[in-house]
């Protein structure tokens, strides 16, 4: 029989081999929402628009999700949540993907031309895609096996990449807002709090 000073133990041993599989499901619920939606016909009166923004959303917010995991430890102490940095940066990567495959499959239909012709006339456009393909080797190279290969110091130069597509993928929603700059707003506000954390630890 376990002894009362062996439950907190044994309770913290339960939430840290729980965390990932249940924050790994957390994660799943909006695209789930988003289909379930989709199938309900409750996506508006341009549904393929509503998937697109509601996938770019998610996208962007698990990336600053991801970016906060570091000053959430620092400011907490929290250890455990590091675990979930690599997880969480590559539904990161899931979502924008699909935010990009639904642009250029639903809404274009792999018109390769007219798709080079926005990339080219539309800023907000360039910003996106340059997002995606600097998170592409971000999520390429979070294996531990690649990390063993390149060296922890190469991977975490490689890495800093990330403050460069999340400042894209920012100024990505800025340009595409006409009206009502609310919400971009505040995803940038937070990208410079959790910027501003990391350069005071950094420093003090």
């Amino acid at each position: 029989m376990l002894a009362a000073k062996d439950y907190p133990s044994m309770f913290r041993e339960l939430t840290r081999r729980a965390l990932k599989p249940i924050v790994f499901i957390l994660c799943l619920i909006p695209l789930i929402w988003l289909i379930a939606r989709g199938f309900t016909g409750n996506l508006g009166a341009n549904p393929i628009e509503a998937l697109i923004r509601g996938l770019g959303d998610w996208a962007l917010r698990f990336l600053l999700i991801t970016l906060a995991v570091t000053p959430v430890r620092i400011v907490t102490g929290w250890l455990a949540v590091a675990r979930l940095r690599r997880m969480l940066g590559l539904y990161a990567f899931f979502y924008a993907t699909l935010h990009m495959l639904s642009y250029v499959g639903l809404d274009h239909l792999f018109n390769w031309s007219v798709l080079w012709e926005d990339f080219v006339k539309r800023i907000y456009i360039t910003f996106g895609v340059s997002a995606l393909v600097l998170l592409i080797p971000l999520a390429v190279t979070s294996s531990d096996k690649i990390v063993r290969k390149i060296g922890g110091v190469v991977w975490r130069r490689l890495h800093r990449i990330v403050y460069v597509a999340a400042i894209a993928a920012v100024t990505h929603y800025f340009l595409m807002i006409k009206a009502g700059y609310t919400e971009p707003m505040i995803y940038a506000a937070v990208l410079i709090i959790l910027f501003g954390i990391r350069l005071y630890k950094k420093w003090a």
